[in-house]
Protein backbone atom coordinates (compact mmCIF):
# COMPACT_ATOMS: atom_id res chain seq x y z
CA UNK A 1 0.00 0.00 0.00
CA UNK A 2 1.31 3.45 -0.85
CA UNK A 3 1.74 6.00 1.97
CA UNK A 4 -1.50 7.80 2.72
CA UNK A 5 0.17 11.16 2.32
CA UNK A 6 0.40 10.50 -1.43
CA UNK A 7 3.29 11.43 -3.67
CA UNK A 8 5.71 13.62 -1.79
CA UNK A 9 8.31 16.01 -3.12
CA UNK A 10 11.77 14.65 -3.98
CA UNK A 11 14.04 14.49 -0.98
CA UNK A 12 15.61 12.18 1.57
CA UNK A 13 13.31 9.74 3.36
CA UNK A 14 14.31 8.25 6.69
CA UNK A 15 13.06 4.90 7.99
CA UNK A 16 13.59 3.38 11.42
CA UNK A 17 12.19 0.41 13.32
CA UNK A 18 10.53 1.40 16.60
CA UNK A 19 8.55 -0.35 19.32
CA UNK A 20 5.44 1.49 20.49
CA UNK A 21 4.21 1.81 24.06
CA UNK A 22 1.68 -0.92 23.29
CA UNK A 23 4.50 -3.28 22.31
CA UNK A 24 3.74 -3.15 18.60
CA UNK A 25 6.64 -3.01 16.16
CA UNK A 26 6.37 -0.10 13.74
CA UNK A 27 8.23 1.44 10.84
CA UNK A 28 8.85 5.14 11.48
CA UNK A 29 9.11 7.01 8.15
CA UNK A 30 9.75 10.71 7.53
CA UNK A 31 8.68 12.29 4.22
CA UNK A 32 9.52 15.79 2.93
CA UNK A 33 6.60 17.99 1.80
CA UNK A 34 6.62 20.74 -0.80
CA UNK A 35 6.12 23.25 2.03
CA UNK A 36 9.73 22.66 3.07
CA UNK A 37 8.51 20.70 6.10
CA UNK A 38 8.58 17.04 7.02
CA UNK A 39 5.77 14.62 7.83
CA UNK A 40 6.24 11.61 10.05
CA UNK A 41 4.23 8.44 9.54
CA UNK A 42 4.17 5.35 11.74
CA UNK A 43 3.19 2.02 10.15
CA UNK A 44 2.53 -1.18 12.08
CA UNK A 45 4.51 -4.18 10.92
CA UNK A 46 2.71 -7.46 10.13
CA UNK A 47 1.65 -9.25 13.27
CA UNK A 48 1.00 -6.08 15.28
CA UNK A 49 -2.65 -5.62 14.43
CA UNK A 50 -5.83 -5.83 16.51
CA UNK A 51 -8.78 -7.55 14.85
CA UNK A 52 -7.16 -7.05 11.45
CA UNK A 53 -6.39 -3.35 11.98
CA UNK A 54 -3.47 -1.37 13.33
CA UNK A 55 -3.61 -0.83 17.08
CA UNK A 56 -3.79 2.97 16.69
CA UNK A 57 -6.58 2.78 14.11
CA UNK A 58 -8.46 0.38 16.38
CA UNK A 59 -7.99 2.75 19.33
CA UNK A 60 -9.39 5.73 17.43
CA UNK A 61 -12.34 3.70 16.17
CA UNK A 62 -13.17 2.70 19.73
CA UNK A 63 -13.01 6.34 20.84
CA UNK A 64 -15.26 7.47 18.00
CA UNK A 65 -17.70 4.65 18.63
CA UNK A 66 -17.98 5.65 22.29
CA UNK A 67 -18.36 9.36 21.52
CA UNK A 68 -21.91 10.60 22.25
CA UNK A 69 -23.82 12.32 19.49
CA UNK A 70 -24.67 15.91 20.25
CA UNK A 71 -27.74 16.09 18.01
CA UNK A 72 -29.18 12.64 18.62
CA UNK A 73 -28.14 11.31 15.20
CA UNK A 74 -26.17 8.20 16.17
CA UNK A 75 -26.24 6.34 12.87
CA UNK A 76 -25.00 6.96 9.38
CA UNK A 77 -21.68 7.88 7.85
CA UNK A 78 -22.09 11.63 8.42
CA UNK A 79 -22.93 11.14 12.12
CA UNK A 80 -19.91 8.89 12.57
CA UNK A 81 -17.63 11.43 10.85
CA UNK A 82 -18.99 14.19 13.09
CA UNK A 83 -18.11 12.17 16.17
CA UNK A 84 -14.66 11.57 14.67
CA UNK A 85 -14.22 15.35 14.42
CA UNK A 86 -15.15 15.74 18.09
CA UNK A 87 -12.62 13.09 19.12
CA UNK A 88 -9.93 14.62 16.89
CA UNK A 89 -10.38 18.02 18.57
CA UNK A 90 -9.54 16.49 21.95
CA UNK A 91 -6.78 14.16 20.77
CA UNK A 92 -5.04 16.85 18.70
CA UNK A 93 -5.62 19.72 21.13
CA UNK A 94 -7.32 21.64 18.32
CA UNK A 95 -9.90 24.41 18.21
CA UNK A 96 -11.87 22.62 15.51
CA UNK A 97 -11.80 19.88 12.88
CA UNK A 98 -13.67 19.61 9.59
CA UNK A 99 -14.02 17.03 6.82
CA UNK A 100 -14.83 18.03 3.26
CA UNK A 101 -15.53 15.96 0.17
CA UNK A 102 -14.15 16.91 -3.24
CA UNK A 103 -13.87 15.57 -6.77
CA UNK A 104 -11.34 16.13 -9.52
CA UNK A 105 -13.99 18.07 -11.45
CA UNK A 106 -14.09 20.75 -8.77
CA UNK A 107 -17.22 19.69 -6.88
CA UNK A 108 -17.05 20.07 -3.11
CA UNK A 109 -19.05 20.03 0.09
CA UNK A 110 -18.61 19.83 3.86
CA UNK A 111 -19.38 16.35 5.19
CA UNK A 112 -18.77 16.91 8.92
CA UNK A 113 -17.37 19.41 11.41
CA UNK A 114 -16.76 19.53 15.13
CA UNK A 115 -18.71 22.78 15.58
CA UNK A 116 -20.54 25.54 13.72
CA UNK A 117 -17.46 27.76 13.39
CA UNK A 118 -15.39 24.97 11.87
CA UNK A 119 -18.17 24.30 9.37
CA UNK A 120 -18.17 27.98 8.36
CA UNK A 121 -14.39 27.93 7.89
CA UNK A 122 -14.65 24.77 5.77
CA UNK A 123 -17.24 26.44 3.55
CA UNK A 124 -15.08 29.58 3.27
CA UNK A 125 -12.58 27.63 1.17
CA UNK A 126 -15.23 26.69 -1.37
CA UNK A 127 -16.74 30.16 -1.37
CA UNK A 128 -13.37 31.80 -2.01
CA UNK A 129 -11.92 29.08 -4.22
CA UNK A 130 -8.72 28.70 -2.22
CA UNK A 131 -7.47 27.19 1.01
CA UNK A 132 -5.46 24.37 2.59
CA UNK A 133 -7.98 21.56 2.12
CA UNK A 134 -8.28 22.32 -1.60
CA UNK A 135 -4.49 22.32 -1.90
CA UNK A 136 -4.18 19.08 0.05
CA UNK A 137 -6.69 17.42 -2.24
CA UNK A 138 -5.01 18.74 -5.40
CA UNK A 139 -1.42 17.92 -4.40
CA UNK A 140 -2.29 14.64 -2.61
CA UNK A 141 -0.10 15.55 0.36
CA UNK A 142 -0.51 17.31 3.71
CA UNK A 143 -0.59 21.11 3.67
CA UNK A 144 0.74 22.59 6.90
CA UNK A 145 0.17 26.28 7.67
CA UNK A 146 1.39 26.95 11.23
CA UNK A 147 0.88 30.71 10.87
CA UNK A 148 -1.96 31.95 8.66
CA UNK A 149 -0.70 35.52 8.83
CA UNK A 150 2.29 34.41 6.77
CA UNK A 151 0.07 32.88 4.06
CA UNK A 152 -2.05 35.97 3.28
CA UNK A 153 0.24 37.45 0.65
CA UNK A 154 1.37 34.20 -0.92
CA UNK A 155 -0.89 31.16 -1.04
CA UNK A 156 -4.33 32.28 0.16
CA UNK A 157 -4.77 36.07 0.03
CA UNK A 158 -8.54 35.83 0.58
CA UNK A 159 -8.90 32.74 2.75
CA UNK A 160 -6.18 33.56 5.29
CA UNK A 161 -7.63 36.86 6.60
CA UNK A 162 -11.16 35.44 6.45
CA UNK A 163 -10.18 32.42 8.57
CA UNK A 164 -8.26 34.64 10.98
CA UNK A 165 -11.43 36.69 11.35
CA UNK A 166 -13.04 33.55 12.78
CA UNK A 167 -10.26 33.10 15.32
CA UNK A 168 -8.01 30.66 13.43
CA UNK A 169 -4.25 31.16 13.69
CA UNK A 170 -3.05 27.89 12.15
CA UNK A 171 -4.54 25.18 9.93
CA UNK A 172 -3.33 21.76 8.85
CA UNK A 173 -4.98 19.81 6.01
CA UNK A 174 -4.61 16.09 5.36
CA UNK A 175 -5.90 14.42 2.18
CA UNK A 176 -8.46 11.62 2.38
CA UNK A 177 -7.09 9.13 -0.09
CA UNK A 178 -6.22 5.49 -0.58
CA UNK A 179 -4.08 4.66 -3.59
CA UNK A 180 -5.60 6.39 -6.61
CA UNK A 181 -8.89 7.09 -4.79
CA UNK A 182 -9.20 10.70 -3.62
CA UNK A 183 -12.19 11.72 -1.50
CA UNK A 184 -11.44 15.06 0.12
CA UNK A 185 -9.50 16.38 3.11
CA UNK A 186 -9.51 16.62 6.88
CA UNK A 187 -8.69 20.05 8.32
CA UNK A 188 -7.33 20.73 11.80
CA UNK A 189 -7.74 24.29 13.16
CA UNK A 190 -5.87 25.93 16.01
CA UNK A 191 -6.47 29.37 17.49
CA UNK A 192 -2.83 30.35 17.87
CA UNK A 193 0.08 30.06 15.41
CA UNK A 194 2.40 27.12 15.97
CA UNK A 195 3.50 23.89 14.30
CA UNK A 196 2.00 20.49 14.99
CA UNK A 197 4.36 18.19 16.82
CA UNK A 198 5.61 15.10 15.03
CA UNK A 199 3.33 12.93 17.16
CA UNK A 200 0.30 15.14 16.47
CA UNK A 201 1.00 15.09 12.72
CA UNK A 202 1.18 11.30 12.77
CA UNK A 203 -2.06 11.14 14.72
CA UNK A 204 -3.78 13.51 12.30
CA UNK A 205 -2.72 11.26 9.41
CA UNK A 206 -4.30 8.33 11.24
CA UNK A 207 -7.55 10.26 11.73
CA UNK A 208 -7.55 11.00 7.99
CA UNK A 209 -7.04 7.31 7.27
CA UNK A 210 -9.94 6.34 9.55
CA UNK A 211 -12.19 8.92 7.85
CA UNK A 212 -11.18 7.60 4.43
CA UNK A 213 -11.98 4.00 5.33
CA UNK A 214 -15.30 5.11 6.85
CA UNK A 215 -16.35 6.83 3.63
CA UNK A 216 -15.30 3.86 1.51
CA UNK A 217 -17.13 1.43 3.80
CA UNK A 218 -20.21 3.65 3.71
CA UNK A 219 -20.17 3.62 -0.07
CA UNK A 220 -19.91 -0.16 -0.13
CA UNK A 221 -22.95 -0.45 2.16
CA UNK A 222 -25.02 2.08 0.19
CA UNK A 223 -27.52 0.97 -2.41
CA UNK A 224 -26.52 1.15 -6.07
CA UNK A 225 -26.43 4.75 -7.23
CA UNK A 226 -26.82 6.09 -3.70
CA UNK A 227 -24.35 7.99 -1.52
CA UNK A 228 -23.25 6.83 1.96
CA UNK A 229 -25.92 7.34 4.61
CA UNK A 230 -26.09 10.89 5.91
CA UNK A 231 -23.85 12.72 3.43
CA UNK A 232 -26.50 13.40 0.79
CA UNK A 233 -26.56 17.09 1.71
CA UNK A 234 -22.85 17.53 1.02
CA UNK A 235 -23.16 15.71 -2.29
CA UNK A 236 -26.32 17.59 -3.23
CA UNK A 237 -24.49 20.88 -2.69
CA UNK A 238 -21.95 19.81 -5.29
CA UNK A 239 -24.60 19.32 -7.94
CA UNK A 240 -26.46 22.53 -7.10
CA UNK A 241 -23.30 24.63 -7.39
CA UNK A 242 -22.56 23.17 -10.81
CA UNK A 243 -26.16 23.69 -11.92
CA UNK A 244 -26.15 27.28 -10.67
CA UNK A 245 -22.82 27.88 -12.41
CA UNK A 246 -24.35 26.82 -15.72
CA UNK A 247 -27.42 28.98 -15.18
CA UNK A 248 -25.31 32.06 -14.38
CA UNK A 249 -23.17 31.42 -17.45
CA UNK A 250 -26.26 31.50 -19.67
CA UNK A 251 -28.00 34.38 -17.89
CA UNK A 252 -24.95 36.68 -17.87
CA UNK A 253 -23.42 35.37 -21.11
CA UNK A 254 -20.05 34.72 -19.48
CA UNK A 255 -17.64 31.79 -19.35
CA UNK A 256 -17.97 28.97 -16.81
CA UNK A 257 -14.92 30.30 -14.98
CA UNK A 258 -16.44 33.80 -14.78
CA UNK A 259 -19.78 32.33 -13.68
CA UNK A 260 -18.13 30.56 -10.73
CA UNK A 261 -16.26 33.76 -9.83
CA UNK A 262 -19.57 35.66 -9.79
CA UNK A 263 -21.15 33.03 -7.53
CA UNK A 264 -18.24 33.13 -5.10
CA UNK A 265 -18.11 36.91 -5.05
CA UNK A 266 -21.84 37.21 -4.33
CA UNK A 267 -21.63 34.62 -1.52
CA UNK A 268 -18.65 36.33 0.09
CA UNK A 269 -20.01 39.88 -0.18
CA UNK A 270 -23.36 38.86 1.31
CA UNK A 271 -21.80 36.57 3.97
CA UNK A 272 -23.67 33.52 2.71
CA UNK A 273 -22.55 30.00 1.98
CA UNK A 274 -21.85 29.14 -1.63
CA UNK A 275 -24.24 26.19 -1.50
CA UNK A 276 -27.08 28.36 -0.21
CA UNK A 277 -26.55 30.94 -2.96
CA UNK A 278 -26.45 28.16 -5.55
CA UNK A 279 -29.72 26.70 -4.24
CA UNK A 280 -31.42 30.10 -4.47
CA UNK A 281 -30.29 30.47 -8.08
CA UNK A 282 -31.41 26.97 -9.01
CA UNK A 283 -34.86 27.60 -7.47
CA UNK A 284 -34.93 31.02 -9.22
CA UNK A 285 -35.39 32.94 -5.98
CA UNK A 286 -32.16 34.78 -6.81
CA UNK A 287 -30.89 36.11 -10.13
CA UNK A 288 -27.47 37.70 -10.49
CA UNK A 289 -27.43 40.90 -12.51
CA UNK A 290 -25.14 41.98 -15.31
CA UNK A 291 -22.48 44.55 -14.56
CA UNK A 292 -24.17 47.07 -16.87
CA UNK A 293 -27.52 46.93 -15.06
Amino acid sequence: MKPLIGTTCPGPRQSELRKGRDGANRIDRVYPTCDGQRVRELRDLPGTRVNGQSSEVARLQLLVGAEPSGDGADHGTAAWLTRLCHVAVRELDAAGVGISLMTGEGSSGTAAASDATSEIIEELQFTLGEGPCMDAFATQRPVLAPDLSQEASSRWPWYSPAAQGHGVGAVFAFPLQLGAVRLGALDVYRRHPGSLSSAATTLALTFAHVATMTLLAGQEDAADGQSPDGIDEALETRYEVHQAQGMVMVQLEVTLVEAMARLRAYAYLHDRRLGVVARDIVTRSLTLERDDQ
